[in-house]
């Protein structure tokens, strides 16, 4: 083998080598953790991202996710922010961008830095270390303090420790209370949207966990949601850790027709958003038994980036190990 050879083969090596790297230490979280995005919905939904004060801002804080699709973004070590779908979205008169439910105020895709008016189904994250110390821990939980307007589902990949499934997979606006109802139907307020008083707002007088406790809405919302956040002081069964973690949060897990589908206009699918997994689970499961075990996103896998990836680092990895040893 000549120098060139040898230099061109060894350079090729260390490329490899590097790839692999990078992709098996943000599979595992050290480098933080990645979200994946997918939209089970009959209809489009465009997410809306808002990082917490003192956390930098996303590769996008805004997007559109057609029927099928799924998009990957990555958030660093210590991340904090929140995620939410908004949905009937289009451009005004004034050429401004707006959305029935979950809407920015931006008046454009991205939100830049604001966060969704209620009702919005909210998915909240803080992410620690990666690394098995104080602070390492993940914690995430999707709210329903701020109303509802979709069902979406948080589920934790490759991590250590409870790293449960939660959310929530009903829809809530087909029973909602008319008094907490939006439009003809697209959203479902809080009682403390809707109303405004400080027992439902828990602030005031209401404003501790002695004082503030669930009214008859909140209960009507953890009946349906179990695991989601019902009211300002749901923490004990609605807050999850994982360490290490990547997270996959699915809008619509259950497939159920929508009057929003046919308000919709046809999106066209932007470069990175589209995935081969465009079927959607049909079990027939309890909310409570997928979230318990998962097995409401088995129908995910062959169009689940994250698991690909996972796949492909699994070769990465062997392939890396074969060259090494041969040289």
């Amino acid at each position: 083998m000549n120098s060139l050879s040898s230099f061109s083969s060894s350079w090729f090596l260390v490329i490899f080598i590097l790839v692999a790297s990078s992709l098996m230490l943000s599979s595992t979280g050290v480098s933080g953790a990645t979200f994946t995005f997918m939209n089970k919905c009959d209809y489009t939904v465009w997410p809306g991202i808002l990082a917490s004060s003192g956390s930098p801002p996303l590769e996008s804080t805004g997007f559109e996710l057609s029927r099928g699709t799924y998009r990957t973004l990555q958030a660093p070590t210590g991340w904090s922010g929140r995620f939410w779908g908004r949905t009937l979205c289009n451009l005004n008169g004034s050429d401004q961008w707006v959305c029935e439910t979950g809407d920015c105020g931006s008046g454009q895709l991205e939100c830049n830095g604001a966060g969704a008016a209620p009702p919005a189904t909210l998915a909240e994250f803080t992410l620690g270390s990666g690394a098995s110390t104080s602070g390492g821990d993940d914690f995430y939980d999707v709210s329903l303090v701020d109303g509802y307007n979709l069902p979406m589902v948080v589920e934790a990949s490759g991590g250590s420790g409870s790293c449960v499934a939660t959310g929530c997979v009903t829809d809530l606006n087909k029973q909602c209370p008319t008094e907490l109802r939006v439009g003809n139907g697209q959203a479902c307020k809080s009682a403390c949207e809707a109303f405004g008083t400080p027992e439902y707002c828990c602030s005031g007088e209401y404003g501790n966990p002695n004082t503030c406790r669930p009214s008859v809405y909140s209960q009507m919302f953890k009946s349906a949601c179990p695991r989601s956040y019902s009211y300002a002081y749901d923490d004990a069964t609605s807050t999850f850790t994982c360490m290490g973690a990547d997270y996959i949060i699915t809008f619509c897990p259950s497939y159920s027709k929508s009057q929003k589908s046919s308000r919709d206009s046809t999106p066209k699918t932007t470069e990175g958003e589209s995935g081969s997994g465009s079927s959607t689970p049909t079990s027939t499961q309890s909310e409570g038994e997928m979230l318990a075990d998962g097995s409401w996103l088995a129908g995910l896998a062959a169009g689940d980036s994250t698991r690909n990836l996972a796949s492909a680092i699994t070769v990465a990895a062997s392939t890396t190990i074969l060259i090494l040893t041969f040289f």
